[in-house]
């Protein structure tokens, strides 16, 4: 699903869209602050898992001395503090509630089409992440307007900020350092060649976007701290605390919370290790040679050893195997963190080891085959670093499948690294799909 360079509301998005700013805290406390941020007020905290939190960068709060007092002033702010010089102006267009839910919605409805959406549907239903009557195109777009405080737009070079009061206040400050960041990214490392958006690689583009936006919430975060005074923390704490969007969040599938949190959380501390271990330069050289997974990001010290997944393929004809009328709705690599997300929220969740179970992957694929009558069949492929971490997985798999509303099965050799998903219609169509499998190999 493609998300956009946003800035968000409850955190600091292929356009980049910027969540509501996370309410940040004056100690130095990291903030999420666009799509894929820690919750506020009620609202979840969800967190990305990591093998091992890098420490955020040594910061010391320095309030300026006077207000800032225009747009202008705060890219001035941000050039000083990221290093990126622009290489032309973008000013922003200010939007009240009705227009970002009319922009994010004509964006969303541009980047992803009809057929694409319902695919994506289906296989989220099958995997037991959303209701049987959800509508993921409705719930989408609802969340997006929501949390979405400001977007940037690489394709036509144009930024947007949601000011709901009218006025410069610290919301629309923070969104603006976010999203002018994003802008200097583009302008520097031209966001548009990062093919985020590719079709069939889902988990790739979650990476490339989590770099992107963990650059941008670092970078926000650290302006925050520079320049908000102690009274603007404290209104913005209040702004994050909106009952609506609140209640918006709560009410959605996690599945969708997660997915769009997961590049600032996630993206935060992946960008936070490469700047304690080199700066803002290690950090630019990360655009010329972009993490390849949800993995990396999850665990840097995979990218710093450039671990790259391992190629799964499944059969080209696996759907005419299963006879006249059968196609291929839909094909991805989930990864690590989607994975995840099927074994942590299938069916609403059956808890148990996630982290573990994920933190041996090694390469996946998944496909969504669309049979007569409104059948349909999930082929999950999976490879693992070890064996070890294929059996964990079978098991956390095993727990996850209770909460799948179809049948299923999960095959994996004794003493081997791969294991496969099987979800269908009938336990009779799961036959058919394994014996496809078989004989395809």
């Amino acid at each position: 699903m493609t998300l956009l360079f946003a800035a968000l509301l409850v955190a600091c998005g292929s356009d980049a869209a910027t969540p509501r700013p996370a309410s940040p805290a004056p100690s130095g406390s990291t903030a999420a602050g666009t799509p894929g941020p820690s919750g506020t007020g009620s609202a979840p905290t969800p967190s990305a898992p990591t093998s091992a939190a890098c420490p955020p960068p040594p910061l010391v709060p320095a309030l300026p001395a006077e207000p800032t007092e225009s747009y202008g002033a705060i890219g001035e702010q941000v050039v000083a503090i990221r290093g990126l010089q622009p290489t032309s102006a973008v000013e922003p267009q200010v939007l009240d509630a009705d227009g970002i839910r009319e922009l994010t919605t004509a964006s969303f409805r541009r980047d992803n089409p009809t057929e694409f959406v319902a695919a994506s549907e289906r296989m989220w239903k099958g995997l037991g992440l959303l209701e049987a009557d959800a509508s993921l195109d409705a719930l989408y777009i609802d969340l997006l307007a929501s949390q979405v405080a400001g977007l940037y737009d690489p394709d036509t070079k144009s930024m947007y900020v949601v000011s709901r009061s009218g006025e410069l206040g610290p919301s629309e400050k923070t969104t603006f350092a976010h999203e002018y960041t994003h802008a200097l990214q583009d302008q520097n490392f031209e966001l548009s060649s990062f093919d985020i958006a590719e079709v069939g690689e889902g988990d790739r583009g979650y990476a490339r976007l989590s770099l992107v936006e963990g650059d941008a919430t670092l970078l926000m975060t650290l302006w925050q701290l520079e320049r908000l005074t102690q009274a603007e923390f404290i209104a913005l704490l209040g702004e994050a605390m909106d009952p609506e969007a609140t209640r918006i969040l709560n009410e959605m599938p996690p599945v969708l919370v997660q997915s769009l949190l997961f590049p600032y959380t996630g993206g935060m501390n992946f960008v936070q290790c490469l700047f304690a271990e080199g700066g803002w330069a290690a950090v630019d050289a990360a655009y010329d040679d972009p993490p390849a997974s949800t993995e990396q990001i999850l665990h840097p010290d995979k990218y710093t050893a450039r671990e790259a997944p391992i190629a799964v393929d499944l059969p080209d004809d696996l759907a005419g195997r299963l006879g006249e009328g059968w196609s291929v709705g839909l094909e991805d690599t989930l990864g690590e963190f989607q994975l995840r997300l099927w074994m942590e929220h299938a069916g609403g969740g059956g808890g148990g080891p996630v982290d573990v179970a994920g933190s041996g992957w090694g390469g996946d694929r998944m496909v969504l085959l669309d049979g007569p009558n409104d059948e349909f069949a999930i082929v999950i492929a999976t490879e693992w670093d070890s064996a070890a971490d294929a059996r964990e997985f079978i098991e956390r798999a095993d727990v996850a499948m209770t909460g799948v509303p179809f049948p299923g099965s999960i095959d994996g050799p004794v003493d081997g690294t791969a294991a496969t998903v099987v979800i269908a219609t009938t336990a009779q169509l799961v036959e058919r799909v394994q014996e496809a499998l078989e004989a395809a190999e």
